[in-house]
């Protein structure tokens, strides 16, 4: 790859970092809002509801800072056009683009083109 190439990936980079960064920061000031209009409850939940729902929690989703790591190792791999078509399988040009639904699946597609190779 040529150096020009190398810093416009790395650009690219930098500004679909800027756009998670930017999403965690509405996030959280969202989070905060939410937490700040709900009525505080004082109750902790039984223990065997504890054990129950320990059990029951589904898998939790990954993030988009989690898939932006790996489909960032992918493209520093030489697998850049790979990745790209990957976004394209989910309807989207940028990961920003991508719907949260698909994160697992994405990442599960990506997770297996690091391991084909």
């Amino acid at each position: 790859m040529s150096r020009v190439k190398l810093l416009l990936d790395v650009i690219s980079d930098l500004n679909s970092l800027a756009e998670s960064l930017k999403s965690v920061a509405d996030a959280i000031m969202q989070n905060d809002a939410v937490e700040d209009d709900a009525p505080e409850q004082a109750t902790p939940p039984k223990n065997n509801d504890a054990v129950t729902s320990a059990k029951e929690s589904p898998k939790p989703e990954p993030t988009i800072e989690q898939v932006r790591a790996v489909l960032v190792e992918l493209s520093h791999d030489g697998h850049t056009e790979q990745v790209h078509d990957l976004l394209l399988k989910y309807g989207a040009s940028k990961l920003s683009a991508v719907d949260k639904a698909d994160y697992a699946d994405l990442l599960k597609d990506a997770k297996a083109i690091r391991n084909a190779t």
